[in-house]
């Protein structure tokens, strides 16, 4: 399965991005996807790397990641621990409620999600991803391309539909993203709201989990990012 849209954004230095979503130490399709692991430039983990255990659990998944590739960076999920978080922090590769640029690209990042009936370890209330997202770009010149890794999806998107058609997504997302722009937002959480979705000028991306067989592959070239929702075959 692919599906993709076109975005016009400033000339900026070629970038593969590849980004997955909730893998919650499931590892088994890895090895399926050695060769876009190779090809990215960054690679993106946007959330629920582990089931709540902890720096061994968030150990696992990086050490398994930088075997591919170096280039790492991550939020924590609504499932990953405060353990979780200080190993991602400890390790550089932490980009929740900061930023980074890479090859002229800002990549910023907030993890958690809203609360839920199952009161996972690390939720946060509107109110709070909206301070983390504002908190992600201080001090971010508004003309460097952005790239949004978000665990929690915006709401009223194809990414934030449940099996029954409703939408749990989060306002304070999707405010930003329709004050902020950015080129691409890659989101999870809700594992059936697969595909790609618009908000303006930001394509929204959520490929679902690996274990689903779901990743996202993004190319940003000559001024056009394009992104596609991908199964790994």
């Amino acid at each position: 399965m692919e599906c993709g849209h076109g975005q016009h954004s400033s000339k900026r230095t070629p970038m593969n991005l590849l980004a997955l979503p909730d893998l919650h130490q499931d590892l088994r399709r890895l090895d399926a996807l050695a060769a876009p692991l190779a090809q990215a430039d960054v690679v993106l983990l946007a959330g629920d790397l582990t089931n709540a255990t902890g720096a061994a659990g968030a150990a696992q998944v990086i050490e398994a990641f930088r075997a591919h590739n170096p280039s790492v960076l991550a939020v924590p999920g609504n499932w990953d621990d405060p353990a979780a978080c200080a190993y991602l922090g400890s390790q550089g590769v932490s980009i929740d409620r900061r930023h980074r640029i890479i090859k002229g690209v800002a990549f910023a990042g907030v993890g958690g999600a809203l609360p839920s009936p199952s009161r996972t370890p690390n939720e946060r209330s509107e109110t709070q991803l909206a301070h983390d997202l504002e908190q992600a770009v201080d001090g971010l010149d508004p003309a460097i391309p952005l790239v949004l890794v978000c665990h929690q999806p915006p709401l009223r998107t194809r990414a934030d539909q449940t099996w029954g058609g409703g939408h749990a997504g989060s306002a304070a997302v999707r405010s930003f993203i329709e004050r902020r722009q950015p080129l691409i937002c890659f989101c999870g959480h809700i594992h059936e709201g697969v595909g790609i979705d618009q908000i303006g000028g930001t394509q929204v991306a959520n490929p679902g989990p690996l274990w689903m067989g779901g990743y996202a592959w993004a190319k940003i070239l000559s001024g056009v990012a394009s992104v596609a929702c991908r199964t790994v075959e």
